[in-house]
């Protein structure tokens, strides 16, 4: 416990002793959580602007660490990002402390689930269908989506991504379960009614924390106005969560995707393929993105979903025209970005598949960090823009990027992808068994997922476990047997020459062919 007003740091109910100075260090450092703290920071900050010796710093960070339990190896707490600074990593709970009303810190892990956010959190969970037509669950799924979209363009705002909300679709669920699972003080729940040419949406607001019910309203139209009503939606959220919210930042939660409805069915329907990951799925995906770009051909999303679906069959070794799909999903992902310069999500898309196809780390990563910006609670900008980064060889950026993925949609079913990064991160970092850890963390999500396979195989070789090398080097060949050492530069965009070596070293080893 972190008690800013007596000034004193408890364990367990017992006072740790440490200096004043140490104390302000780690108090700036727990404030500024969401955060690198740069070193001149820390001068302003702790010293008041005099300037001290570089071992000066580094006395006081390790005599934090010492007093919370942590250490320079571990940087389990406090982790110093090289030529950066140093940032607090840890969970936190801010809260009351028993007995007076001084705010303070909890540190540390929490078996309950995930602490809540220092700022307002939301849940949107799936919307039952009520149409009686099972065929229509898409659309109830898009309603949802383009609701979570719109809340999380409001950067204050701790919004779970789609995929976690969805882990709970077709499930009898208590809110106060689901909040303490995902972390949230706040679920939004309804349903959806399409019959004929006229839609009805309910929706109510629940402070799970509590089980209070903070707002509940219908709202009813025609389908040619379906996107005012989710933003009517998304607006009485918000200013239920917080009235005091200027009306400029509900208005720029307000963007449309399009604005013909029969394109943006293809998309929801092409979303949906895309999501599981499956050969056939991104097969099925593909001509569907076709046909909403074809009705309207400034579908940005659409765009970015199609280059994608290439992207992820390179990947996976399914190309069939190798050089004709890497071409097409460069146009693709260049047209996501020519119409879509405010969309979060076909730049997001669209950056990671330029990084692939075109190689250009550094262009997709701004890409990515532009749709961050736009919407920062948008799961796979992290977890992408971590791809990259990991690509570029920035390992612990990478790996941070990971996290925060994780953190944002913590039930993920496509958590093999955060779970294949974080691996990919530790393999060109040199940790080889924390590679092989979350590489089969993914395997036990997505058997076929080709670079998880690959992973394991090179760091089984490279920690000298030959033989488990050799048998996950038969899955590989199984998967792909066109994959050589000699073609691993065009199927990873690989930008440092060691992280290269260090991956076609460890599948030589474990016996990929030349």
């Amino acid at each position: 416990m972190l008690d800013q007003e007596r000034r004193e740091l408890t364990l367990r109910g017992q006072v740790v002793g440490v200096g004043p100075q140490v104390f302000d260090l780690l108090l700036h450092l727990v404030r500024n959580h969401d955060r690198v703290v740069s070193k001149d920071d820390l001068l302003e900050a702790v010293w008041n602007g005099r300037i001290v010796s570089e071992s000066t710093i580094t006395s006081h960070i390790n005599a934090v660490r010492k007093a919370i339990g942590d250490s320079g190896e571990e940087q389990c707490l406090v982790r110093t990002v090289p030529r950066k600074g140093f940032r607090f990593v840890g969970a936190i709970e801010v809260g009351a402390i028993e007995g007076g009303a001084a705010e303070a810190g909890a540190i540390g892990e929490t078996p309950s689930g995930p602490v809540l956010p220092g700022k307002p959190s939301i849940t949107v969970l799936p919307f039952q269908n009520l149409s009686g037509d099972p065929e229509q669950d898409y659309f109830a799924d898009g309603v949802v989506e383009d609701i979570i979209a719109a809340l999380s363009r409001i950067r204050w705002l701790f919004v779970i991504a789609r995929n976690s909300s969805f882990a709970y679709k077709g499930r009898a669920v208590d809110v106060t379960d689901v909040s303490r699972e995902l972390g949230v003080r706040y679920v939004l729940e309804g349903s959806v009614r399409k019959a004929g040419n006229r839609v009805r949406i309910t929706g109510q607001l629940i402070d799970a924390t509590s089980g209070t019910h903070l707002w509940a309203e219908r709202f009813e139209g025609l389908l040619d106005d379906l996107f005012e009503l989710q933003d009517r939606i998304a607006e009485s959220v918000v200013g239920a969560i917080a009235p005091q919210l200027e009306r400029a930042e509900i208005e720029r939660a307000k963007r449309k995707p399009t604005e013909s409805l029969d394109a943006y069915d293809y998309y929801l329907r092409g979303m949906a393929k895309l999501h599981s990951g499956t050969r056939e799925a991104i097969d099925a995906a593909l001509p569907l993105f076709h046909k909403a770009t074809g009705l309207d051909p400034e579908f940005a999303s659409a765009y970015g979903g199609a280059a994608w679906c290439h992207l992820w069959r390179k990947v996976n070794g399914w190309m069939t025209d190798r050089p004709l799909e890497i071409a097409e999903g460069v146009r693709l992902a260049r047209l996501a970005v020519e119409f879509g310069r405010d969309d979060a999500v076909a730049l997001t898309r669209a950056g990671h598949a330029l990084g692939h196809f075109a190689g250009d780390l550094d262009g997709g990563i701004a890409l990515i960090d532009r749709a961050v910006l736009l919407n920062p609670n948008f799961a796979p900008a992290w977890f992408l823009g971590g791809y990259l980064r990991a690509f570029r060889g920035e390992t612990e950026s990478a790996s941070e990027h990971f996290a925060h993925a994780a953190r944002l949609s913590p039930l993920d079913p496509e958590m093999f992808r955060m779970q294949a990064g974080t691996a990919l991160a530790h393999f060109f970092a040199g940790r080889y068994d924390c590679a092989v850890t979350w590489a089969d963390k993914a395997l036990g999500n997505l058997p076929s997922l080709l670079v998880a396979i690959a992973l394991t195989a090179a760091s089984h070789a490279l920690a000298g476990r030959t033989e488990d090398a050799r048998q996950t080097m038969q899955q590989l060949r199984a998967l792909d047997p066109s994959l050589r050492v000699s073609t691993l530069r065009e199927w990873l965009p690989i930008h440092r020459p060691e992280d290269l070596a260090r991956l076609a070293e460890g599948l030589r080893l474990a016996g990929l062919p030349e």
